[in-house]
């Protein structure tokens, strides 16, 4: 089964079975999430296909929590040349891993 989800501002094309890192959920690990904004799903060879507008109602997608962790840290450098002035920052983006049942 193929399904197109919308979580944290973004889309997703997902299959069962398929593991996922998406935007930061508040769910603790271990736990059950449900995901009622379906835009689209069809069957694995691409027939019966069923699309929203802008969702589909009545459907909804499972998944496992699996992991709640920090991407790796990316570097923020502000520069102005001949004035001395550099500043360096970093960022760690929080994510959640889950898994679709």
């Amino acid at each position: 089964m193929l399904a197109v989800i919308e979580t944290g501002g973004k889309q997703y094309l997902i299959q069962t079975g398929q593991t996922l890192s998406i935007e930061k959920l508040p769910e603790e690990t271990g736990k059950e999430v449900i995901f009622d904004k379906v835009l689209l799903t069809a069957n694995d060879d691409g027939s019966d296909v069923k699309i929203g507008s802008p969702y589909l109602s009545g459907v909804t997608v499972a998944a496992m929590v699996e992991l709640q962790g920090r991407k790796k840290k990316i570097r923020i450098v502000k520069f102005k040349r001949k004035v001395r002035y550099k500043r360096v920052t970093g960022h760690r983006q929080q994510f959640t891993k889950v898994k679709i049942k």
